[in-house]
């Protein structure tokens, strides 16, 4: 299992339009591609010095192919929406890492 991390912070100016689009459009859109099995949506529980608000948007894909089909065939046009959206309000950067062991 593959997970794709997307850490964000946005501006607390646009964050509820943010969170709101997020929730109710972009993920659902994210999984609606067929790459990811599910995703999951957190808050970073730290004060960021530049201000703003952290999340980390997970998405999880079964293989490494089904995360570069999201890449290649996907991406660029679901984020190009945020970024029309919320412009110099948003920061994002993006993680892949493999799951290696899960542990109960």
């Amino acid at each position: 299992m593959i997970i794709y991390n997307v850490t964000i912070n946005i501006d607390e100016s646009a964050h509820d339009q943010w969170l709101n689009w997020m929730q109710t459009k972009h993920i659902k859109e994210i999984i609606a591609t067929g790459c990811f099995t599910s995703a999951r949506l957190v808050k970073v529980l730290v004060d960021e010095e530049m201000g703003g608000v952290t999340y980390s948007a997970q998405y999880f894909a079964p293989s490494k192919e089904a995360l570069a089909d999201y890449k290649a065939n996907h991406a660029p046009r679901l984020q190009q929406e945020g970024l029309q959206l919320f412009a110099d309000k948003m920061l994002a950067f993006r993680t892949d890492l493999e799951i290696i062991g899960e542990y109960e």
